[in-house]
């Protein structure tokens, strides 16, 4: 009876410690039901950023990624007006030689300290210093601080384009605590803390970056409308992954591994267009086009770069990398028709002349006697290679000895700015809001191709201080004949890109690049 009544006593000692138990996971299953899941976003990009710095790079990749971290004063809207950002309103004087722009309050930065005056004037310097279109504009200007909320930027002389150069989306004039400013290096800052939607959360090289929601952003009040308007971050975290095999990406955007993929390949799009699980976004993209090195080499004669404008056959290089003429568009003008304000006429017949028995007589001028012209190009952007095998072959057709080197995006950028490395490179440019934005015109800049012509920066000088925009377009007609004549770059036309989401995927937008504030994962 005592082993009996023992047994049963452990029994239901046992049972009531099962109950426990039990009821405890029941609580805990409860709790992992109610609690949200985290809402990742997965974005397949073609090339990895050579940094997470704005101002130490052109790279668009750079600017696709960080515009969801950091802010500038003034954005552009999807117009390409300026609209006010991090500033709540600004106020250019009567001569244009001041501007003060009222900030916002209640601004915090991803560290949580608040935006203070000290950080916008620091990190305005900053850009003043280091940016092309800083050095070259505003080397003699002064930004200060007034009062609580106002940072004043003045200038010894009118800067017609002022604003819009703040608000360039390239190099752009981002906002950073002075903390990070003060610990950077001749490389960059070394932390990356905006004021944007998205904080930043990692860089595992050669995977990806990984960005996360800021839960205390703050966002103006409007419509969102490019890069300016409401902004709020409907998913927990995005996932750049550097994916520069196209068939990867193309795959992956397919099977659902990624939700978001660039650069997709143009002969792939009447394949995904039957596909019902993804949808196409086709987005005017700037233009490709050939730098050369006028710095050292063959190139640094105008009548070698001039023989190379008569021979291309531009449209043949475009088919050649977009597939079908509802991607590209045959257009000489460095700014675009719908820039009713900016488009011009001058320089057409400079374009694709396609005249290889002008161009072997301007070759023979400019003494040219077989030497190796080597071009440099990466298959990371498949329509630059398939341009660069394109030029290959005319130049070739032409006589020329010419040799292609080919390299990983990042190794493109680096080996670009040695001028004993290459005599041209294939790359691809925006189209940009104002001319001093496009950094091959202008010879204070020092970018890679090394423009020197005074006669384009005097006609750019004369641009930014005109009194009106109707002088401005009579302005910028000379400097685009000008264009045409020095030759700089090769412009091939207007592009397109191709960039694929998987359908449950709502509200992307595009200006410049991607643009993932608002973009809602269903």
């Amino acid at each position: 009876m005592k082993k009996f009544n023992f047994a049963l006593i452990m029994l239901i000692f046992v049972l009531s410690l099962i109950g426990c138990t039990g009821g405890g996971a029941s609580k805990e299953e409860g709790e992992e039901e109610g609690r949200q899941e985290s809402v990742k976003l997965n974005v397949a990009l073609n090339a990895q950023p050579p940094t997470m710095d704005p101002l130490m790079t052109t790279a668009v990749v750079t600017r696709d990624i960080t515009r969801h971290v950091f802010e500038t004063l003034v954005a552009l809207n999807e117009n390409f007006e300026v609209e006010p950002m991090l500033a709540e309103s600004y106020k250019v004087s009567e001569d244009g030689k001041m501007i003060t722009f009222k900030l916002r309050e209640g601004i915090t930065f991803h560290n949580g300290e608040e935006m203070t005056i000290e950080d916008v004037v620091a990190s305005m310097e900053r850009w003043q210093e280091t940016s092309n279109l800083g050095k070259s504009y505003f080397s003699n200007a002064e930004f200060s601080g007034e009062g609580e909320d106002t940072v004043i930027l003045k200038m010894e002389e009118r800067l017609f384009t002022a604003l819009h150069m703040i608000a360039d989306p390239g190099v752009a004039a981002v906002i950073t605590p002075k903390s990070t400013i003060d610990g950077a290096s001749t490389e960059g800052l070394k932390e990356f803390i905006g004021t944007g939607p998205f904080k930043y959360e990692e860089w595992k090289s050669d995977q990806y970056i990984r960005l996360s929601k800021y839960e205390d952003y703050k966002s103006v009040d409007g419509a969102a409308s490019g890069l300016v308007g409401k902004k709020e971050a409907k998913v927990d975290e995005i996932y750049f992954n550097f994916v520069t095999d196209a068939s990867t990406r193309l795959a992956g955007i397919q099977t659902g591994d990624y939700d978001i993929a660039n650069a997709i390949p143009f002969d792939s799009a009447e394949q995904l267009e039957a596909n019902h699980d993804v949808k196409n976004h086709v987005d005017h993209n700037g233009f490709n086009g050939i730098v050369f090195n006028k710095k050292a080499g063959l190139f640094q004669e105008k009548l070698a770069r001039q023989a190379v404008n008569a021979a291309l056959d531009e449209e043949a290089i475009l088919m050649s990398a977009f597939a079908n003429e509802n991607f590209y568009e045959l257009e000489h003008g460095l700014m675009i028709k719908d820039q009713i304000e900016w488009y011009s006429e001058a320089g057409k017949e400079q374009y694709n002349q396609n005249d290889s028995e002008k161009a072997k007589k301007l070759l023979k001028e400019a003494g040219y006697n077989g030497e190796e012209i080597v071009i440099l190009a990466t298959r990371d952007y498949e329509d630059h290679y398939n341009a660069a095998i394109a030029v290959h072959q005319q130049l070739e057709s032409l006589g020329m000895n010419a040799k292609l080197d080919i390299y990983e995006w990042a190794t493109v950028l680096e080996r670009r700015n040695d001028e004993t490395a290459y005599d041209l490179f294939i790359t691809g440019f925006p189209t940009e809001p104002i001319p001093s934005s496009y950094v091959f015109l202008d010879s204070r800049t020092e970018w890679p191709g090394w423009t020197n012509d005074p006669t384009m920066d005097q006609l750019l000088d004369d641009i930014n201080s005109a009194s009106s925009q109707e002088e401005a377009q009579v302005l910028f007609s000379e400097l685009q004949e000008e264009f045409y004549d020095y030759i700089p770059v090769i412009k091939f036309g207007n592009k397109t890109t191709i960039t694929t989401v998987r359908s449950n995927i709502e509200d992307m937008d595009f200006l410049h690049g991607i643009i993932l504030w608002n973009v809602e994962k269903k």
